[in-house]
C-alpha cells in the first residue's frame, strides 16, 4: 500500500513537472511568434511596457483597453486609424507582454507610466486619447494631470464609478467572485492547464474549456461564455495570441491586481476635476442608459455624447466605424488651428 501510494504522488508530481516545462516552453514559443509587431519601452525600476505603433503624422492617437484587455482589442480600430494619422496601443503592467505592475492599477498610477513609457519611446504630443471602459478613467485621469499634451478625447463606453464599491457595495460581491475564480485559474496556469484550456476554447473544439469552466460553477460558465462572445468579435487571426495572453499566469496576477484597484479606482475618479477646454466625446451603447447631463458635466465642460446604437459595452468591436468616425473628427479639429497659419 505504501508503495502504490509513493507511485501515485511521483506520478503527480512528474505530470506538475511536465506541465510546467509545457508552460514555459510555451510561453516563450509565443514571444517569439506573436510579439515582433512592437517593442519594449523600459519606464524605470526594471519594468517595460509592450508598444505598439502605426501610421504616421499627427497629432498622435493613443489607445487604452478596459480592464483586463491588452492592445489586441484595439486592433482592428487601430489599424484603420493608422490609414489617417499616427497610432499608439500598448499593453498596461501586468497584462499581454508587459512585466508585472508594480503599483496598485489605478488611472493616477496607470497614467504615469502611460506618460513614462511615451517619453522614453520618443512619442511627442499633442494626443488624442482613446479610452474603453476602465480605460477611460485612465484617459480621462491623464487629460487632467497632461493637460497641455491632449488635444482630444474619445471615451468609448467608460467605466461609471456610480455602478462599482464602495459607491455601490451591492458589486462587491462581483468582485469576489473574480477574485476566487482568479485564485482557482492562476494555478492552473502555472502548470499549463490554462493553456490547454484556451486553446481548446479559441484553437480547438473547446471541449476541455468546457469541463473546466463547470469545475469552477456557475460563475465560470458565465465568465466563458462572455469571453467566447466577445473575442469572437476580434480578428480570427488574433485568437491565438489572445489565446497566448492567457495562458501566462502572470495575466491572472495582473488581473487580481486591477480587480483589487477597483475601490481605490472609484474614489479616485469619482471625485476627479472636469476636464476643461479639451474637446471630449464619449460613445454610449444603445443598450445602456446614457449619461445625464450632470454625469456629463463631471467629466468635462466640452462634452458631447453619441449613442451607440448597435452595440453593447464593446462599442469597438459592435461598432468600430463609429469609433473611427469619432477619432477621424478629433484628428480634424486638432489639425484645423495648424492649417489656418499656413
Amino acid at each position: 500500500m505504501l508503495v502504490f501510494a509513493l507511485g501515485i504522488v511521483v506520478a503527480a508530481a512528474g505530470l506538475v513537472a511536465a506541465g510546467v516545462l509545457y508552460q514555459w516552453l510555451g510561453c516563450r514559443r509565443d514571444r517569439l511568434l506573436y510579439a515582433n509587431d512592437g517593442r519594449w519601452v523600459t519606464i524605470g525600476r526594471g519594468s517595460r511596457l509592450y508598444l505598439l505603433e502605426k501610421g504616421s503624422g499627427g497629432p498622435t492617437v493613443l489607445f487604452e483597453s478596459g480592464i483586463a484587455a491588452t492592445n489586441l482589442n484595439w486592433r482592428r480600430v487601430q489599424d484603420t486609424v493608422a490609414q489617417f494619422t499616427g497610432t499608439a496601443s500598448y499593453d498596461r503592467g501586468g497584462l499581454g507582454w508587459s512585466s508585472p505592475c508594480r503599483s496598485p492599477r489605478t488611472p493616477g498610477n496607470i497614467a504615469v507610466e502611460l506618460h513614462a513609457m511615451l517619453e522614453r519611446a520618443g512619442i511627442k504630443p499633442p494626443f488624442i486619447l482613446v479610452g474603453h471602459s476602465f480605460g477611460g478613467l485612465v484617459m480621462r485621469r491623464y487629460a487632467l494631470m497632461y493637460p497641455e499634451e491632449v488635444a482630444g478625447v474619445v471615451l468609448v463606453d467608460p467605466m461609471r464609478c456610480e455602478e462599482w464599491p464602495p459607491l455601490d457595495p451591492s458589486k462587491q460581491s462581483d468582485l469576489d467572485r473574480g477574485r476566487k475564480l482568479i485564485g482557482i485559474a492562476a494555478p492552473i496556469a502555472c502548470c499549463g492547464l490554462a493553456r490547454l484550456a484556451v486553446s481548446s476554447l479559441f484553437c480547438r473544439s473547446g471541449e476541455l474549456s468546457n469541463r473546466l469552466a463547470g469545475v469552477a460553477g456557475a460563475g465560470g460558465r458565465h465568465v466563458l461564455a462572455r469571453l467566447k462572445t466577445e473575442v469572437g468579435k476580434m480578428p480570427r487571426q488574433l485568437w491565438p495570441v489572445v489565446a497566448a495572453h492567457w495562458s501566462r499566469p502572470g495575466f491572472y496576477w495582473g488581473m487580481r491586481s486591477h480587480i483589487e484597484s477597483i475601490p481605490d479606482t472609484v474614489k479616485e475618479m469619482h471625485a476627479a476635476a472636469p476636464i476643461r477646454e479639451i474637446p471630449v466625446t464619449v460613445l454610449t451603447p444603445g443598450r445602456a442608459t446614457p449619461l445625464t447631463d450632470a454625469h456629463l458635466d463631471r467629466i468635462g465642460d466640452r462634452v458631447q455624447q453619441v449613442i451607440a446604437p448597435a452595440s453593447a459595452h464593446w462599442i469597438h468591436l459592435d461598432q468600430p466605424e463609429l469609433v473611427v468616425d469619432s477619432i477621424r473628427a478629433m484628428v480634424a479639429a486638432a489639425a484645423e488651428p495648424v492649417a489656418a497659419t499656413v
